[in-house]
């Protein structure tokens, strides 16, 4: 007689492409993002969230932009939704924030809102909050403390891996803007519509999708364990670090999710290099380079008139001042010529009189190793990153692409960027 109970489960597996397409459904109904990439990317790091442990770092997402009432927090509030234990803040304490993603078994996902006002110019820094989300980047990172053992102290490391993502007016700190994928929130165009958000109506729609994701990635979690997905070319370092989990996600969903993921890294990873500014000294460097244009020196004086008549630059104006001639020895001297000596200002004759300057021979090291390269061709010339975007990526923004090449005045914020 045949036992009538069934052994097993008939439900079929969840499609991964179709569940991640419902995701980003889900977004688009609440949320103006501003490129087809940022969307794929959301998606993916919601994804991730439930995979954590699979994958050796975890990407920070940060929702930017230079005014209120772009937004953000409705970003953040729709990925509360889809993620698992939210803990969504606007101010905590480092100490408090270490509690909370050291406990492993409620390790929590945070969602940080107004986070500029913790780094932002008047924040005073927040040296050790901002060394707590460096370190909870990757599986390994961990906070050393002293703690009691009875009547002794003892250092132990706790774990401090955890999702992150934020939102916030302007940039953030360059440790953690290098670890995250940058989505630049513009405020809505007249065109723009989105439905209102209903939480008691919508936050239950959002979790009947959490649910599913977690019911996912656990039919998944072996094959994504220790996986290394394929990177586009070009992309390596850091940003690859950033990417690698959001790619692997994509190729267990399969479908269409593989191709829009590269795609989406590219045009990401291309924008935020563009975006990048870097250091102050970094930009000095560029700058010079721009301000020497062939020249074998040039008197202190010089410089200092050409770096601060820029009008794109801060030299006219920086920590409220114009640089100066002692200002400029002091950044520069934290650099070095090929010779390994300090960049110095020497002596530079003008005909009778002898006046102090610099070499092009002694910043020709550190323009080398610091500065992006000179573009070797026409801006007007689709760069291998731009060409596989387009290849990859059929969508109806297509990524900006500069028609004339840089001015001779900035090429630290002009000029075309290359992914790597």
């Amino acid at each position: 007689m045949t036992d009538p109970t069934p052994l097993a489960n008939d439900t079929p597996p969840e499609d991964g492409a179709a569940l991640l397409d419902a995701v980003e459904a889900h977004h688009r109904r609440f949320n103006v993002f501003p490129s087809e990439a940022a969307y794929v990317a959301v998606v993916l790091w919601d994804a991730h969230a439930h995979l954590m442990d699979s994958f050796e770092a975890t990407p920070r997402l940060a929702f930017l932009s230079p005014e209120p009432a772009s937004g953000k927090t409705r970003a953040l509030e729709i990925v509360e939704t889809l993620v698992p234990r939210p803990l969504v803040t606007v101010d905590i304490s480092q100490s408090a924030l270490f509690r909370s993603v050291s406990d492993g078994d409620a390790r929590p996902t945070v969602l940080f809102d107004e986070i500029d006002t913790v780094f932002g110019a008047a924040a005073g820094g927040n040296e050790e909050l901002r060394g707590l989300i460096n370190a909870g980047y990757r599986r390994t990172g961990g906070v050393i403390r002293a703690v009691r053992d009875g009547d002794n102290h003892v250092v132990r490391k706790f774990p401090v891996y955890a999702a992150l993502a934020m939102g916030g007016l302007g940039d953030l700190p360059d440790t953690i803007m290098s670890r995250s994928v940058i989505v630049r929130m513009r405020r809505r165009a007249p065109n723009e519509t989105v439905e209102p958000f209903r939480q008691r109506i919508n936050e239950p729609e959002g979790h009947a999708l959490r649910d599913r994701l977690a019911a996912w990635a656990d039919t998944v979690r072996e094959r994504i364990e220790g996986a290394w997905p394929e990177l586009p070319d070009g992309v390596t370092d850091r940003p690859a670090d950033v990417w690698e989990p959001l790619l692997a996600v994509a190729d267990a969903a399969g479908g269409h999710w593989p191709t829009r993921a590269r795609a989406a890294c590219l045009e990401l990873v291309h924008a935020a290099k563009a975006n990048d500014k870097g250091s102050v000294g970094i930009r000095l460097l560029a700058d010079l380079r721009d301000v020497f244009n062939g020249a074998e020196r040039l008197t202190s004086a010089t410089i200092i008139e050409r770096l601060t008549s820029m009008d794109d630059a801060p030299w006219a104006d920086l920590d409220s001042r114009p640089l100066n001639t002692r200002s400029l020895s002091k950044m520069l001297g934290d650099y070095v010529t090929a010779a390994n000596d300090p960049i110095r200002p020497r002596n530079i004759k003008i005909g009778t009189a002898v006046a102090k300057g610099y070499y092009a021979a002694d910043l020709t090291d550190a323009w080398a190793r610091y500065c992006q390269p000179v573009p070797e061709t026409s801006a007007t010339t689709a760069t291998p990153a731009t060409a596989q975007v387009r290849a990859l990526f059929p969508v109806a923004e297509p990524v900006a692409v500069a028609d004339s090449p840089p001015p001779a005045t900035s090429t630290a914020s002009t000029e075309l960027i290359t992914v790597g």
